[in-house]
């Protein structure tokens, strides 16, 4: 909004600093802050309306040290993410960019999914919510829409360096090879493009783009079922999707930047630059949700939150190109969702050879684990947080490691 105003006026008006709106830099930067600050601004007041119509969460007994204390905080907190997300991207993004006008369909979608789940389990007084299959109805939907967009519309291209074209020979004019096929890179590999339809035999790859949305909704189901799962500690899941944000933004950065897409070989998108201010606008509004959401939280993100911010990770990979690093760079939310797995697995093995259910874990997701062996939860989630810090890291050497 500000973006095409600003220009409107340096366009026609010549008006003195409004051309600095043309700088990506410039409005990444000032989304952060604004992210933010509406996050601790307005996060107050949410809290505040949370808390007087009594939207709060029944807490299960675990039997975990500190349960209690949490009873009566509201929940539905997710709200403030999704503000301080949106608001921001409308502001200073370009509202005509397809990478753009995606995220914002899929914040506003899984961020409803979150928020039906929410005010059922308020409304019944229960733990169930929106049952199981509404949900994943609900993400294959956004893994259709998200993956019908890059398949048909025009502006979603990759643009490749070969055949000894450089970035130098793309701003001559250079003729370039353009491509709509469904690709992706492979991590530590060497001239690392993977082509969809390579999965397919020869016959059948006009059914690639069958192969690439069932991907496409795996993904979106995955990611954003266990930034869910994850969501069980005050602080860890924000914490941990604000550091995988960060690194996300930096691959968007870079594989919209001509000069250093060539320098690096990896797939050069065009338009793509603009995402970097939607995911500024996701880092800043995660950090500002730990303002309340630390220990203790005064407020919980919910499903609204935690459903919503799991599909923006996912979609912004996807988006990118770097959906196969996700195993790596979102590896807190794998292990705490392959705990949940590997837990009821074992019971159900162990309890039909022996007639009694054994566990693997004193008690799943991962982190109440720890909690039970009497950890403090702070230090659980400082943990966590080191643990994804070094799992960006290692995602980010990708670049270079081949």
């Amino acid at each position: 909004m500000l973006y095409n105003l600003f220009e409107y006026l340096s366009n026609n008006y010549d008006l003195v600093g409004s051309g600095v709106f043309q700088y990506l830099s410039f409005r990444a930067g000032m989304a952060a802050i604004f992210s933010l600050v509406i996050s601790i601004l307005f996060g107050k007041k949410i809290i505040a309306t949370l808390t007087k119509f009594q939207l709060s969460e029944n807490i299960r007994d675990l039997d975990l040290i500190g349960q209690n204390e949490k009873s009566g905080t509201p929940t539905m907190g997710g709200l403030i993410i999704l503000i301080s997300i949106l608001i921001p991207t409308i502001l200073f993004a370009d509202l005509s960019n397809i990478y753009i006008l995606i995220m914002i369909i899929v914040t506003i979608l899984a961020g409803l999914i979150g928020f039906i789940d929410d005010y059922l389990k308020i409304k019944n007084k229960n733990k169930d919510g929106l049952k199981g299959k509404f949900k994943v109805t609900g993400q294959i939907v956004i893994g259709i829409i998200v993956s019908y967009i890059i398949i048909t519309n025009e502006s979603v291209v990759v643009r490749n360096f070969s055949d000894g074209i450089t970035s130098e020979s793309l701003k001559n004019g250079v003729e370039y090879f353009d491509t709509k096929d469904l690709i992706t890179t492979i991590p530590f590999i060497k001239d690392n493009e993977f082509n969809y339809n390579w999965l397919l035999p020869d016959n059948f790859e006009d059914y690639t783009w069958l192969i690439y949305c069932l991907v496409i909704i795996f993904i979106i189901t995955a990611v954003s079922n266990g930034a869910n799962i994850t969501d069980g500690l005050d602080g860890l899941a924000a914490g941990t999707s604000a550091i995988v944000g960060i690194t996300l933004s930096i691959f968007i950065y870079l594989s919209g930047n001509i000069i250093f897409s060539d320098y690096l070989n990896i797939l050069y998108i065009p338009d793509i630059g603009e995402l970097v201010i939607f995911s500024f606008s996701f880092v800043g509004a995660c950090i500002g949700f730990i303002w309340y959401n630390s220990y203790p939280a005064q407020v919980f993100m919910g499903d609204t939150g935690s459903l919503s911010i799991g599909a923006v990770i996912a979609v912004l990979a996807i988006i990118v190109k770097k959906e196969l690093l996700i195993p790596l760079l979102c590896g807190v939310f794998l292990i705490e969702n392959l705990s949940v797995i590997l837990q009821v697995l074992y019971f159900k093995y162990t309890r039909n050879k022996y007639g009694e259910g054994r566990r693997i874990f004193l008690m799943a997701p991962l982190h109440h684990h720890y909690q039970k062996k009497g950890i403090h939860e702070t230090k659980i989630v400082a943990r966590f947080w080191m643990i994804s810090i070094l799992l960006a890291i290692m995602t980010l050497a990708t670049l270079k490691l081949r």
